[in-house]
């Protein structure tokens, strides 16, 4: 089975969250592949990578035979498009809900601090963001939403009601990175591997 690991805005594979499930998965899983993409700053080209890892996956792969995704913050906004677009299962760690409107506060020169890459949003890239939202998700039961009602950047109640219909886990306390992730892996590997088809 391959986990496509998604990580969030201004993150990189190198995030904690994604080696923690990275690490787990080659310890406790060796015949099992986790695969964690370094991600364009602009929606288009990162749902591109995205799209295109998964299509040759699903068409040439005889190695691992299903897919599944994992998603944190931006990561989980482009997991839930994802996971209706080619019907796979995802976990979603604080996802963004609307993050069109959040990155209105970054148009401007930014940079990614774990790659030190600098590059400038605009609004043609929020417009990028808000094609991809996702009204009414078709597998809501594919879905299973990890938050922490302590996150300092998002706020819990918009995933809270925007996944209503999904498998949802809300802890109290915690912040926007997850606190204590490690210990949901083999609760995250269990409902992926359960819902993988």
């Amino acid at each position: 089975m391959l986990f496509l690991y998604i990580h969030g805005f201004n993150s990189s594979p190198l995030s904690f969250k994604a080696q923690c499930f990275s690490q787990f998965i080659t310890k406790k899983h060796r015949d099992d592949r986790c695969y964690i993409p370094s991600l364009s700053a602009f929606p288009v080209v990162a749902i591109r990578q995205l799209s295109t890892f998964i299509e040759q996956h699903l068409e040439q792969s005889v190695e691992y035979s299903k897919i599944a995704l994992i998603g944190s913050s931006l990561g989980g906004f482009y997991a839930t498009f994802l996971s209706q677009k080619y019907d796979l299962p995802a976990v979603l760690i604080n996802p963004a809900v609307s993050p069109h409107k959040l990155l209105i506060n970054y148009l401007a020169k930014n940079k990614n601090y774990y790659t030190e890459q600098k590059y400038e949003l605009s609004y043609e890239h929020v417009k990028q963001l808000e094609a991809l939202i996702v009204k009414q998700p078709t597998f809501p039961e594919k879905l299973m939403v990890l938050l922490q009602k302590g996150d300092d950047v998002l706020d819990y109640h918009l995933a809270e009601r925007e996944y209503a219909r999904s498998h949802l886990l809300v802890e109290a306390g915690g912040n926007h990175s997850f606190e204590n992730f490690s210990r949901h892996c083999d609760t995250i590997y269990t409902f992926l591997s359960k819902n993988c088809v």
